[in-house]
């Protein structure tokens, strides 16, 4: 086989260059039982330490937090590498709350969700819905930081950060949640499906409606998209004007 890969074989040599005199003499074979007491290599190893459980990092701070009190305790789990926390902005006792993924590298200088030319969008699209920061609409992120070297939000995260969320829905009490990106969906709806499987449709969160639409950066990358966007704020819109 190795001749046929073009691998020259060379043959060993028919005749023992060794004279008989000089050879050492045989060791004896052992007998039986003088090796009853090895165990083969593999039994000598020690079995592999179990791989660690990721916890779920518990924030029993934020339930029946004030705001300053929340915004204290998620500065508090700011990790090591994140520059800031990006906390939330807006109108306190809002119709309208934003959720988004995580913040992007502008918004993390900025400390402001929503910011750069996605948020120009995002201001758009709140001045069609009769809205703005300053009066109707707060906007926040799932994960109050931004993951360190840009990396992906892991599982943990998310569970870490809900608490949080989930508190600031409590106290601004939005007649409507609007979650625009693949990880707010995730963490208010608890589901691995793709925004598109979910939109049209009227989700909840702790009692609280739940519209599913894309976020402003995939809008910006993909317009064709935006009139489904206007479709689903049609739908959100409805359920702000619905009686109480």
């Amino acid at each position: 086989m190795l001749a046929e890969m073009g691998i020259r074989v060379f043959a060993p040599e028919a005749h023992d260059p060794v004279p008989a005199a000089d050879r050492a003499p045989p060791v004896p074979a052992p007998q039986a039982g003088e090796l009853a007491h090895l165990r083969p290599a593999t039994m000598e190893r020690p079995p592999p330490p179990p791989r660690p459980v990721p916890q779920r990092v518990s924030a029993p701070i934020a339930e029946g937090a004030d705001w300053d009190t929340l915004r204290a305790a998620v500065t508090s789990q700011l990790p090591e590498g994140s520059a800031k926390v990006v906390f939330g902005t807006g109108d306190l006792q809002a119709d309208w709350m934003i959720v988004g993924d995580v913040p992007a590298e502008e918004e993390e200088a900025q400390g402001t969700p929503f910011a750069g030319d996605p948020g120009r969008l995002m201001d758009n699209m709140l001045a069609a819905l009769g809205a703005s920061r300053r009066k109707g609409a707060y906007l926040t992120h799932v994960v109050k930081w931004r993951p360190p070297g840009n990396r992906m939000t892991t599982p943990e995260e998310l569970a870490q950060s809900e608490p949080f969320l989930r508190r600031q829905v409590e106290l601004v009490q939005p007649r409507v949640i609007l979650a625009m990106g693949r990880l707010a969906v995730q963490a208010l709806l608890q589901t691995s499906e793709p925004i598109g499987k979910l939109r049209g449709q009227v989700h909840r969160y702790h009692g609280a409606p739940v519209v599913v639409t894309y976020h402003p950066a995939y809008l910006l990358r993909n317009p064709a998209d935006k009139a489904r966007a206007w479709i689903d704020l049609c739908l959100a819109q409805s359920l702000v004007r619905a009686p109480v």
